[in-house]
């Protein structure tokens, strides 16, 4: 088995990208909406359009309710698209936005400790450095001053972990496809945004501006969670985050190439940093015996691997459908994927 998914990891990248491509589109767009209201409209244009492509291509929009696993669902709309905006929410009621920038870095070592603690997402000292030069690289490339209190540090660690449990549900949500898990995700959030939005806007925004975010959202936002869950699966939540962590220097490259801002020393050695921490996490060497117990699911897959011989191993192209493992124990590299979530 190869040491690396490479596909998976440019997946990876693909969510950064779109997410740090919605950075300077969604620049234009803040002076006609507040921050929330804004945030709001990306997610819902994300599970909007989304549903309406699902349509048009004749797909469903959710499988049969027998064969969801509403644990891992739930988890994701709760703590992705309601606690964490609320909790985000009360910290800037009380902080700078300066340094709820710099804290909301913070959501890697929360996926990081909950992965490692609950989730059996299993990292080595090569990868926990990795954490640690990410974490290093958002700090910098937020710092601009500024300070809080106590109390909204702890708001916006609350929040970091609620998208640290909510990076993990969605990893393990092997019912929904990718696509559905955004639709869900996109809603749930968008809506709770939109509403706080609507409230501290005391009234409705403009008709353009919303139809831009909208479409932002769509092609950005959608592409992005998308890609982020279906790298997720493959990889586990903490390495697709830290890959996701990239996101601010496309959007740093993207304002420089084409909004004609300037590049940083702060923000070229963040980049740096950020490019380390990956490599990092790609040098990664796992290997050792372990069992799989009897189970059965919806993925996508392919049949070159030592998972997945149901059709005899004949089918080499990317597939979904649902299927099932008979127990199994051997020895090989892997990462902490559907399939590789056990004790170490």
């Amino acid at each position: 088995m190869k040491k690396i998914d490479t596909f998976a990891v440019m997946l990876g990248l693909l969510a950064a990208f779109f997410f740090g491509v919605s950075t300077p589109l969604s620049k234009a767009l803040i002076s006609d909406l507040n921050p929330f209201l804004l945030a709001g409209l990306l997610y819902l244009g994300a599970g909007i359009g989304l549903s309406v492509y699902t349509l048009l291509r004749g797909g469903r929009l959710m499988p049969p309710p027998k064969t969801l696993k509403y644990k891992y669902i739930v988890g994701m709309t709760v703590f992705g698209g309601l606690l964490g905006p609320v909790l985000l929410l009360a910290a800037v009621k009380i902080a700078p936005a300066a340094s709820v920038a710099i804290w909301l870095n913070l959501e890697l070592v929360a996926t990081a400790i909950l992965g490692h603690f609950l989730f059996k997402d299993h990292l080595d000292k090569r990868g926990w450095l990795s954490v640690a030069l990410s974490l290093c690289a958002g700090l910098l490339l937020s710092y601009s001053g500024g300070a809080a209190g106590f109390t909204a540090g702890l708001l916006v660690a609350l929040a970091c972990f609620s998208w640290g449990f909510d990076n993990h549900f969605t990893a393990l949500i092997d019912d929904l496809s990718p696509v559905q898990s955004t639709i869900i995700k996109g809603l749930a959030a968008g809506t709770t945004n939109l509403l706080v939005g609507l409230a501290l806007a005391g009234g409705a925004p403009a008709a353009g501006p919303v139809g831009k975010a909208l479409l932002v959202g769509f092609l950005c936002y959608g592409l992005s969670i998308t890609f982020y869950i279906s790298a997720a699966q493959k990889l586990g939540a903490v390495r697709s985050q830290l890959i996701f962590s990239l996101a601010p220097l496309f959007g740093v490259l993207l304002a420089v190439l084409f909004l004609g801002e300037s590049l940083s020393a702060a923000q070229a050695v963040s980049g740096g940093l950020l490019l380390a921490s990956v490599w990092l996490m790609l040098a990664e060497k796992h290997a050792h015996a372990h069992e799989h117990q009897e189970t059965e699911h919806t993925h996508q897959h392919t049949h070159s691997d030592l998972h997945h011989d149901h059709h005899g191993g004949a089918r080499e192209k990317a597939h979904t459908h649902h299927h099932k493992h008979a127990a199994a124990a051997h020895a090989h590299p892997h990462w902490p994927d559907l399939h590789h979530r056990h004790d170490h």
